[in-house]
This record gives structure tokens, sequence and C-alpha cells, in this order.
């Protein structure tokens, strides 16, 4: 008996010594110098697209605690905005959130925090953070489009890529793939990817990179094979780190998602969805504030992992004084100055309990200054006034004032709107104040063109004109992406120097046709109509409100106005009539066009001294499209606007990341977008005049530069500078 006890003892370990060689010799490593690093992120490149779309929904509860330090400040950081207000002597935070997060695709995320902890009360910073815990890895741009992903398939024109490890992790086999930008820029990345063979998906990433006045790194672990959670990220690593005029914040985050539900789907399935043009479920995007929790005890219940032994001391330290994100009043001085910091250069707003909001862009925001060639430097200043009502009923009054330091003038407008019918879009408008400046030399010509003039026309001053204007409207959505609007225009222009007219001989008087020409003040009265149609909309309902996304098609638009005689005392007839067309197209890869084309005419004209269209005019204050610089002209003569009856207009922008500044590396990196400008315009007596542009954008500014040409003969060159500093 015991020799068979002993026989089979050998027998159990000779069967186990020959499994685990048959583990050894399946588990065997390939040797990762013989291995093609380009055939493995090909692989991954190929797959992407479809994991990228894979997952169409899911809630899940994502805590988040961050641990903030500021090693290094001095006089100007009271004055930063959206920055935490320090204690005195104190130079290190704690801060933790819990909340409900809600995804659908594409990229909708929706996030209600339900409770928070921590030792300041700056959610500003905190919440600046959230977008660093908004991914989807196998998208082709990361962080919402301002970085080019290494899995993007045309990521080894701007990545390197080797193999640093190859392992076994249980049966599935791993590759840690090592990645860094070809050249230096803002716009990429560096870092490690960890690839699962066979099914090619990420286990997890770490990049680093800078965004704006932040410089981060990202470490983000994926979900476990096989898993419901294996395309997603289950634990964020971040460590963010903001530089600015000799002062430093580090702020280390962690964050940890618990997935509720999860909703699979097939890329087809995914596709036909998209017809779906009401997108409320996903945007609810109102936090419940009575279910917001502040106190430490109901947060130790809820956190998912137990603090560690630093934070705890830190969190003992400030037992007994205030909850995180409680607003009162204080005596600390650096708290004023940082109050006072986020008037200057941040947006303000007051809640009047019962009343409504009050909010007014910041008093030294660069971002409202501007400069152009012909515009020369302008400022502007925003107040908002925001009142809701039951069945969320909204009354917002918008003044505006500004000032052109080059030609001046100061500007001033009131705009308010009520809207009465919020599920239709349905608003009252109403706006008045002084436009730009007008020319108009017509009166003037009339008069020279009468033979054996009878006065002196060194007393008449018709060129210029003070605009005084007032707009009412009614506008409402007769079905989605089609508005209607309807409304009259009042417009009051006086010369700027007053004119009389003076008889060269005293004993001929003037005929009453032309005195009826020269007169103190012009005024216009014009009942219009404004069809605006955008096919295929996207919108969400939140409450009773109707808020319009985004279409992958053209927005139209037809404004017709009828001057009429005789009305408050208006001094002439006419007929105007303009089309307008604008779309923006999002390309792969952070590339974008925008375009427009519009045409318009005066017609019908009776006594007509004033040609002043809606969608060709000069801006006096900064305007434009995505960069306050594309879409309108920048060098054109302001009398242009005012002296053609018609004219058909033109305007292309086509934004990318990489144009021409990559190769110059260093000098370069700052540079997040390069854009090419062409502008073309038909009036009567310029076929055609033509502006082609480029131009920059970085976290601080943007800069046009921008050459002319009329009647195919070169005119001039200038440019358009506007700050975009603490805005993006």
């Amino acid at each position: 008996m015991k020799h068979l006890a002993t026989i089979s003892l050998l027998l159990c370990f000779f069967f186990l010594m020959e499994g685990d060689l048959k583990a050894q010799t399946a588990h065997k490593l390939p040797d990762k110098n013989q291995i093609s690093v380009d055939s493995i992120v090909q692989q991954v490149m190929f797959y992407a697209p479809f994991y990228e779309k894979l997952v169409r929904e899911y809630r899940a509860e994502l805590y988040i605690k961050g641990w903030l330090e500021i090693p290094k400040k001095n006089f100007g950081f009271r004055f930063l905005p959206k920055m935490i207000r320090m204690k005195k002597g104190v130079n290190e935070y704690l801060i933790e959130s819990l909340s409900d997060l809600h995804y659908t695709a594409p990229n909708i995320y929706d996030q209600k925090v339900k409770a928070s902890y921590g030792t300041t009360n700056s959610r500003s910073f905190q919440a600046s953070m959230l977008e660093y815990f908004h991914m989807n890895i196998y998208s082709s741009t990361m962080l919402y489009s301002r970085f080019l992903s290494p899995l993007s398939k045309n990521g080894h024109k701007y990545y390197h890529y080797h193999i640093d490890d190859v392992y076994y992790v249980g049966n599935d086999l791993q590759y840690r793939i090592r990645f860094r930008p070809r050249t230096k820029s803002d716009r990429l990345v560096g870092g490690f990817m960890v690839i699962t063979a066979d099914v090619w998906s990420i286990r997890e990433i770490r990049f680093s990179g800078r965004s704006g006045l932040i410089t981060f790194q990202n470490h983000l672990m994926m979900g476990e094979v096989g898993d419901d959670n294996e395309f997603l990220p289950v634990r964020y690593d971040l460590n963010a780190i903001f530089r600015f005029a000799g002062n430093v914040v580090d702020g280390s985050y962690t964050a940890s998602l618990d997935y509720k539900d999860i909703d699979l789907t097939e890329q087809v399935k995914w596709v036909k969805r998209k017809k779906k043009y009401d997108l409320t479920e996903s945007y609810t995007l109102v936090c419940d504030t009575n279910a917001y929790n502040k106190s430490k005890d109901y947060m130790d219940s809820l956190r998912h992992f137990p603090l560690l032994e630093p934070e705890l001391k830190l969190y003992n330290k400030y037992v007994g004084t205030r909850d995180s994100f409680e607003f009162k009043k204080t005596k600390n001085s650096r708290v004023f100055w940082g109050e006072v910091g986020d008037f200057l250069i941040s947006d303000i707003n007051i809640n009047l309990a019962n009343v409504g909001s009050v909010r007014c862009s910041p008093i030294i925001n660069p971002f409202l200054l501007s400069y152009g060639r012909k515009s020369g430097f302008a400022w502007r200043q925003d107040f908002k006034f925001n009142r809701l009502f039951n069945d969320d009923k909204l009354l917002r009054i918008v003044p505006r004032i500004g000032y052109n330091f080059t030609r001046k003038e100061f500007y001033w407008s009131v705009n308010g709107d009520f809207d009465y019918l919020p599920e239709k879009r349905g608003s009252i408008h109403l706006s008045f104040g002084n436009g730009n400046r007008i020319y108009s030399s017509d009166v003037l010509d009339d008069l020279k063109a009468m033979p054996d003039s009878l006065f002196d026309f060194n007393a008449l001053h018709l060129d210029y004109f003070r605009d005084l204007f007032f707009n009412f409207s009614h506008s409402i959505e007769v079905v989605n992406g089609l508005n209607v609007d309807v409304g009259i225009a009042v417009h009051k222009r006086v010369p700027l120097k007053s004119s009389k007219l003076i008889a060269l001989d005293p004993d001929i008087p003037i005929p009453p046709e032309v005195s009826e020409k020269v007169r103190a003040n012009y005024i216009s009265f014009a009942p219009g109509i404004r069809v605006e149609w955008t096919p295929c909309l996207y919108y969400y309902m939140n409450g009773r409100r109707k808020i319009n996304l985004r279409s992958r098609f053209p927005t139209f638009a037809v404004d017709y106005e009828r001057g009429i005689k005789g009305v408050f005392n208006s001094t002439g007839q006419y007929e105007r009539i303009e089309f307008d067309l604008q779309h923006h197209i999002p390309l792969n890869f952070m590339r974008n066009i925008y375009y427009r084309v519009g045409f318009g005419m005066f017609s019908n004209q009776d006594e007509l001294y004033f040609v002043d269209f809606v969608n060709f005019s000069r801006n006096n204050l900064p305007t434009g499209w995505n960069d306050d610089i594309g879409g309108i002209f920048h060098l054109l003569d302001g009398r242009w606007y005012n002296s053609s009856r018609n004219y058909v207009r033109a305007h292309l922008t086509y934004e990318a990341p990489f144009l021409f500044l990559r190769h110059l590396m260093k000098y370069s990196r700052y540079v997040q977008n390069e854009r090419l400008y062409v502008s073309t315009l038909f009036v009567p007596h310029l076929k055609p005049y033509v502006e082609i542009g480029y131009g920059i954008g970085t976290h601080i500014f943007d800069f046009g530069v921008f050459v002319s040409a009329a009647n195919w003969r070169y005119r001039e060159i200038g440019c358009k500078f506007t700050f975009e500093l603490f805005n993006r």
C-alpha cells in the first residue's frame, strides 16, 4: 500500500509538471525585436472606429478625489480667474465629489453632482478638470478634440511607435506600445498604451501634454477583456499643473467609475439611431440641488476607496470649518482680492432673489479687445439680465457698450427678449441703440447734378450720418429648424455736421424740390419678415424649453423688408431682399470648414439715400465666426457697404491643427490651429473684390494677415488681432 501511495504521488507530480511545461510552452513570449510594431498599431487603428461606436449608452457613478497644492504664488495669484480661494497660510487642499454620469453616443455627457466635500469652496477650478474624465479613448481625437489621438488612422504621420514590453496576463498576450510626437506641438501627446492581442483593445493608456496654461499626465485603466466595461475606463489618475506669471498650482486627481447600466450596440444600429433629432433623454443637464449633499459623513459612506493617511490628516485639521462649496462672507483679504480678480477678468454673475440674475462680461477681459487694419482698436462690454418665470418663460435684457479708439466712436445698444412660448421658441424681441455711422453721398450727388446751382456747397455736410435704430419683432419656430420672424425696423439718421442751404443770390429763392432733399434728419420705417431654415436639426428639451444643438446641413435665411413713406414721418420708400447661407462642416482629425454665401439688393427706391444691408454691413465691434476673424471683410473700406445697391459675397475658412508650421518645431508648438481665409465680393464697381488670408490660433490670441485685390489688381495688406486669454 505504501508503494502504491508513493507511485500515485509520483504520477500526480509528473502530470502537474507536464501541465506546467505545456502552459509554459503555450505562453512562450515572442521576441519583441522580431515583432513589427506597425502591424500591431495598424490592427488597433483598424478596430478603433468600431470600438468607438460600440457603447451606445451607459449610466455610472463617478467618484473624484482631488488634492491641490500651491507650491509657488505671488501677488498676481489673487487676480487669476477660476482659481481656488486661498486661506492664509494654507497651501494644500482636498476636494471630493460623487456624481451620477449618463453617457449617450456619440459624445454627450450629462453629469449631476449629488455629493461633495472638501477644504476649499472653489468649484470653478474643480469643474475645469471634468473634461479630463469624459473620454472615449478609441476616438480619433482626445479631450473634446483638443488633441490628435495616437489611435487615429493617420497617427503614423504625427507619432513614432515602438514596443516597450511583451507579456502575458492570464491567457491574454499583451503589448506595451510607447508613442511620442514626431514634432513638438500642443495638439499631440506622448505616453504608452497596453494592447490585448487578438481583440486589439486597450487595457490602459497613459498620455501627457499641454492644454493652454495646464500641463497634464492622464492614466486610464480600462475594464477587463470579456467584461461589460471592457471598452470603458474604470479608473483615472490625473496630474495637472497650472503655471502662469510665476504662479503654480499642482493638482492630483483620482477618479473611479462604478457602472450601473451599459448598452452595447452594433455600428449599423447606432447610425440609424441618429435619425432621432430629439436628444432630450441624453441632455437633461439640470442638477437637483435638493439632492445635493455637502456633509462629510455622507461622503464617508459613499466614497469608492478609503482616504490616504495624509488626506485624513488634512481633513482632521479642518474639522469644524465650513463645508466645501458654501458661499459665506469672509474677512479674508485673499478671498476679497480673488473676487476682485474674477470681477476684472471673468464673467460676473449676481443672483437677485425673486427678481433674476445679472451677468456682465469682464471689465478687463482681453477677449473683448480687437485690432483690425480698417477698424483699428475696438473694445466691448456686455451686461446680461435674466429672469426665469413659471413654465420656463424667460426674460433677457442685454445692454452693450463699446468704443472704437481709432474712429473715436462710442456705441451703445439694448437688446431684450421675452420667450413666452419656450417649447416653440416663441419670442418677442426689442432692440434700440446707435449703429454704424453710415456713409451716403446720394443726396450731395443729386444736388450737384442740378444745373445752375443756387446755393453754397461748402455749407453742406452730407457724407456721414449717425444712425439711431429701433427694432421690434416676433419670432416662432413653425416646425423643427424652421423659424419665422416678423417685425418692424425704424432708423433715424442725422448728419454728423449740420448742413445749411445758403443761397448764393438772396433775391432768388431756393426751389422746394431742393430744400426737401436737405433735412435735419432722415427717417425710415419698414416692416419685414425673415425666414430661417436648418434641416435635420438636433435639439433637446430642458423642461419646456427647446434648445437647438447642431445640424449636418447649412442654415438658409431669406430676409425681406419694405420701407413705407409717411409713417412716423418717414421720408423714403424702398424694398430690400437678402439671402444668406452659412455652414460649419467638422472633418476628421480636428479639421473644420466654414463657408458663407449671400446676396442682396435694394429696389423700388424713392428718395433712397441710405443703403443699409443686414447681412452685408461693417462691424464696429469685435465679431465673426469661431475665431472672430472668419466670415467678414477686414480690408474693405466702410463706404463700399453703403454705396452699392446690390452685392454678392462668399467666404471660406479652412481650419486644421497642422498646415505649415509643424516643421518649425519649438517656435510653433503653441499654435493650436492654422486657418486659411478666402473672401470674395461682387458690387457694381468691384468685380471682384478679393481678400486672401492666413491665420493662427493659440490659447492666448488669434492673429490673421490678409491681402486684398480689387478688379484683379493688388490693393493692400493688413492684419487682424484678437485676444483669447482665459477664454479657451
